[in-house]
């Protein structure tokens, strides 16, 4: 062991001894600009992973929907099925006790040729009536049964998706929940763009109609807290604010970013008009509604209430008017 080691040894061993510490340089806090940039940072990744979970949930009530319509309809056709075989076990059971020759005997017995002649036709017509009406009733039967069975596969799917989500989604807001305490602790307030407009009117002229209550509605959400998956009416994410306001104009659309896109007309950003869809991200995970004057009313992320918002301020990716 050489000189320079040994002694690198002993002072640690003196140290140590002596109870001294080796001072560890302090870790300063991050500013509250700092930790607004990270809950900006950590909410882009958790956003899409609601909306994924928006989309879910929406096909997962709509297939329970399905499921049970079909189901609806299989019950009295299953009915039918029985009824009809029922009519004709009775015949093959009363042929099988009398006998060809004796059930022929007695359903036709008469001692008119034409008649008898008749009457075989009959029974030939009614065998072949009840058995066509069954295979139809029957066909029409198991094709719902494999569409329902088709749909509750699909709902087991969407279940386990569901679940996955929701795990992903638990553990994106832990770490938001951990900057949001940061923030507490240093003091951290709302920022500057969060205050933006916070309360106030829209500034935008009521264009009138559908679109005018739509934006009439969403306006008057300004101030309410953000809620992931909720659609109002005391709390809102962004694609349950812009359901909630045009449903209250007539207009259904689906709680899911994904969905509004396909669900509109396109619309180009200089013939924008109050009312209209806005997206961005380029993967479309976030909606608001204009408003006019450049102007977005948005449900933007936790702990930032509904509030107004200039369109520029995040990536625009295209716009729709339901």
């Amino acid at each position: 062991m050489n000189r320079l080691m040994v002694g690198a040894v002993m002072v640690a061993l003196i140290s140590v001894a002596g109870g001294v510490s080796v001072a560890v340089p302090a870790r300063a806090e991050p500013s509250a600009a700092e930790i607004e940039r990270q809950l900006d940072a950590a909410w882009e990744k958790l956003e899409p992973v609601i909306e994924q979970y928006n989309g879910i949930h929406a096909e997962l009530q709509s297939n329970k929907a399905k499921s049970a319509a079909l189901q609806k309809k299989i019950a009295p056709l299953q009915q039918q099925v029985e009824l009809s075989q029922g009519q004709v076990n009775g015949l093959a059971a009363r042929q099988y006790r009398l006998g060809p020759a004796s059930y022929i005997n007695a359903v036709l017995a008469t001692g008119d040729p034409q008649s008898m002649s008749d009457r075989l036709a009959m029974l030939d017509y009614v065998a072949r009536s009840n058995n066509r009406a069954i295979a139809g009733v029957v066909a029409a039967r198991d094709d719902l049964v494999r569409q329902r069975a088709s749909v509750e596969a699909l709902v087991a799917k969407q279940k386990r998706l569901d679940a996955e989500l929701a795990g992903r989604r638990k553990v994106i807001q832990a770490e938001v929940d951990r900057l949001e305490t940061l923030r507490t602790r240093s003091g951290g307030g709302s920022s500057a763009s969060t205050a933006l407009l916070r309360i106030g009117s829209c500034p935008a002229v009521n264009p009138g109609g559908a679109a005018g209550t739509a934006v009439k509605v969403a306006c008057a959400q300004i101030g309410k807290p953000y809620v992931w998956g909720s659609d109002g009416p005391d709390s809102f994410d962004c694609s349950g604010l812009t359901q909630y306001a045009w449903k209250a104009a007539g207009v259904s659309l689906t709680h899911f970013t994904g969905a509004q896109w396909r669900q509109g007309a396109p619309v180009s950003r200089a013939d924008l008009r109050s009312g209209d869809l806005v997206f961005f991200y380029s993967d479309l995970h976030h909606v608001g509604m204009y408003v006019g004057n450049g102007l977005i009313v948005h449900a933007s992320r936790a702990g930032v209430p509904v509030k107004m918002a200039r369109l520029d301020t995040m990536p625009y990716m295209g716009a729709r008017r339901p």
